[in-house]
């Protein structure tokens, strides 16, 4: 029997990290992308430690970069045959509005544009290895999402919970549209709150005080990064879900995503949107 192939971003911690361990121990053959060459190769080594799975790779990039975005993708088609699973998982949050080489909010470039560019490049590999499953990771926070289509880079007015908000509803949007572009393959879409999870994302690029509330909420209703990546592994692998599309999912559930989220003039905006930005 042929061997899967994952591709997952974030996976170099958090629940990234997690399902790429699960996943290795399924016998996938898992290539995950990271930032830092050190800390990545480390990863690496110990899933394969931990799984003695020994397929287990990296692609290296910036998510935040566009460039890199693209070159990761180009690279995956490159070297690889198949793909058979792919996980939108990274993500960051940013305490003050900053923009990225290429002029993009970095939250939106890093949590929305990055996945969309590699999906697209993606996506003739992932439709010639179908059956295959793309899953999005998204956040409860997309209830609080606002579309703007005028002020997508948010210059007039940032604040991190809104910023970040907005990033997750452009995954469910992402997802929507994408799922509705797919709905003739074998190819299915979908996105998932995984929970609030004891990681680090609050407490990085953030001032004191964010890191500092980030703590308390984890300390008093955060789950273990185990249960975090339930969902998303629910999503990559359960048979429950085959053929399922489109849907948005919390605890291993569907869930009825925002009322936004589901306006497919609004998804298809931001689609044409996104193209435009990422230039492919």
């Amino acid at each position: 029997m042929e061997r899967k192939t994952a591709l997952i971003t974030g996976a170099t911690a958090g629940i990234g990290k997690v399902t790429a361990k699960k996943l290795a121990f399924k016998n996938y053959k898992i290539v995950i992308v990271g930032r830092n060459k050190e800390k990545t190769e480390e990863c690496v080594a110990e899933i394969k430690r931990d799984t003695t799975n020994p397929h287990i790779e990296y692609l290296l990039g910036d998510l935040s970069v566009m460039d890199d975005a693209r070159r990761v993708a180009n690279e995956f088609n490159d070297k690889y045959e198949h793909l058979h699973l792919l996980i939108n998982n990274a993500g960051g949050v940013y305490q003050s509005r900053e923009l990225t080489s290429e002029g993009f909010e970095k939250t939106m470039a890093t949590n929305h544009l990055s996945h969309f560019i590699l999906t697209n490049i993606l996506l003739d590999k992932i439709k010639k290895s179908g059956p295959a499953r793309i899953v999005n990771v998204s956040s409860m926070s997309h209830y609080q999402g606002r579309w703007n289509p005028k002020d997508i880079n948010m210059a007039k007015k940032y604040f991190v919970l809104w910023a970040y908000g907005n990033s997750k509803l452009y995954n469910v949007l992402f997802t929507k549209q994408l799922a509705k572009d797919l709905k003739d393959s074998n190819i299915t879409a979908n996105c998932l709150h995984p929970g609030v999870v004891k990681t680090k994302i609050g407490s990085k690029n953030t001032k004191w005080w964010g890191a500092a509330a980030w703590s308390l909420l984890t300390a008093f209703k955060g789950i273990s990064e185990e249960e975090g990546a339930k969902t998303s592994l629910y999503l990559a692998t359960s048979p429950e879900v085959e053929g399922v599309n489109g849907k948005y999912f919390d605890k291993c559930k569907e869930k009825q995503s925002s009322d936004i989220s589901n306006d497919p003039k609004v998804a298809e905006e931001l689609w044409k949107m996104s193209l435009e930005m990422a230039k492919i």
